[in-house]
């Protein structure tokens, strides 16, 4: 006799929690309970920011007055999100449900991914003639290319390598110093200062990765923010070299390779033949900042197919691992900071030609940690995804500019939920450069005890 068995097909175990919590249906008790929980927490933590507003005086007093309406505004908000959020884990299911994707909509993001690149690049180069004449959409795109730029630099030390930096804002600043004080005092043009401005950036960096060598996590970030720190104080006390709080004015222009854009005889225009416009040297700025920022890109992607790209990676994923399989993590270390530190430099460069002056004030903290939201929220190791993630923020700030008081409060909602429902970033990329396209069996004589 034979006994018949029926195939077991084993179901996930998540798909059937996720059935299993959809068909009890809504338990509106405990989402309204938790909806009043969270409007609660909201009232006592902005009855002082927002319901009570704190001035000093003409004389000195301290002057105060209320807004119960704004407060009442912000937590009929957080209970009426509270309850759209757990809505949607209703909806979307318990967490660690596994949610399938078509083929068809992997082909269209997988179409997306190819396409979307192009079109930002060919946006970008034609924005200068599609808005030739508002400065403000011009001045705007050369700020969000300028974070571009430093998100790229910094997504080799933290995407890359996996070195967490918090002071990032010091080869910003080392570079725009170095052009700034290198044009004042020599007279020296842009061209022969910026790359300069980015040798001393990568000589500081490699001065940083010297010290944390045997530093990881958070000790690593409270070295690189105090690193951050000591740079910005001694610019600030330094007066006879940096001018101090006052900073550097009088920073000369860029030239297009010895030809001034201005209205003398020897100008671009005038040589030309064609009419001096004030916007001749802002598009100039465009093209150039994106230069940079292309530069940046290409380098980056060549370097993650070398070996020391390579070595970045295994560093991020496993330190110990990286020991054992004979890399030198120390030159490691070394490189990455010192090649992220030298794309800072470059962009602190640019930024001291464009503004004509810096201060200590454009060097803070607040700097490293924007450039450090960038690379986070668009996708460590992604290179879309940091571009993606400057536009969105850069952008966002200047959307939200009207609204002073609560722009930060949206930007950081912002920033939470997307650290809730995209953890990764925007565009998680962790994929190794080099891997195997077919899995290859291995012979059971290799795998035996004493091979």
């Amino acid at each position: 006799m034979s006994a018949r068995v029926a195939p077991l097909t084993p179901a996930p175990a998540a798909a059937a929690t996720a059935a299993a919590a959809k068909k009890r249906g809504l338990d509106v008790a405990f989402i309204f309970k938790k909806s009043l929980i969270s409007a609660l927490v909201a009232l006592v933590l902005f009855s002082l920011m927002i319901g009570v507003r704190t001035e000093a005086g003409p004389t000195g007093q301290l002057i105060y007055w209320t807004r119960f309406g704004d407060l009442a505004a912000m937590v009929g908000a957080v209970f009426a999100g509270s309850i759209v959020v757990e809505l949607l884990r209703w909806w979307w299911g318990p967490v660690g449900t596994v949610h399938s994707v078509g083929p068809k909509v992997q082909g269209a993001l997988s179409f997306a991914g190819r396409v979307l690149p192009p079109l930002m690049l060919g946006f970008t180069f034609l924005m200068p003639v599609i808005f030739y004449d508002q400065r403000y959409i011009l001045d705007l795109g050369i700020l969000v290319l300028t974070y571009v730029m430093l998100g790229w630099g910094l997504n080799v030390v933290v995407g890359l390598a996996g070195l967490l930096d918090l002071g990032y804002v010091a080869f910003y600043a080392v570079g725009a110093y170095s052009y700034a004080l290198l044009a004042t005092n020599f007279g020296l043009s842009f061209w022969v200062c910026l790359p300069l401005a980015g040798i001393l950036a990568a000589f500081w960096g490699v001065l940083l990765g010297f010290p944390v060598l045997r530093l990881r996590g958070d000790y690593l970030a409270i070295v690189t923010l105090a690193f951050g720190e000591i740079i910005r104080l001694v610019i600030i006390n330094w007066q006879s070299l940096t001018g101090g709080p006052n900073g550097i004015s009088g920073i000369p222009r860029p030239t297009m390779f010895g030809i001034p854009l201005t209205p003398a005889e020897d100008g671009l225009a005038a040589r030309l033949g064609i009419e001096f416009s004030p916007t001749h040297r802002i598009v100039f700025l465009f093209y150039l900042i994106l230069a940079l920022a292309l530069l940046t890109n290409w380098v980056t992607i060549r370097l993650r197919r070398l070996p020391i790209g390579r070595a970045w990676e295994a560093l991020r994923e496993d330190e110990v691992a990286c020991r054992a399989l004979g890399i030198n993590t120390t030159t490691t270390k070394l490189t990455a900071f010192a090649t992220g530190a030298m794309f800072g430099g470059f962009a602190g460069a640019f930024f001291a030609t464009r503004q004509g002056f810096i201060s200590p004030e454009s060097f803070t903290f607040q700097e490293s940690a924007l450039v450090l939201a960038i690379v986070v929220l668009g996708g460590m190791g992604s290179q879309l995804g940091v571009a993606l993630a400057a536009v969105a923020m850069i952008g966002g700030f200047e959307l939200f500019r009207g609204l002073d008081q609560y722009r930060m409060l949206v930007f950081g909602l912002a920033m939470v939920l997307l650290m809730i429902w995209r953890p990764r970033g925007l565009i998680g990329h962790r994929a190794p450069t080099v891997f195997l396209e077919q899995s290859r069996a291995i012979s059971s004589d290799l795998v035996k005890e004493g091979r």
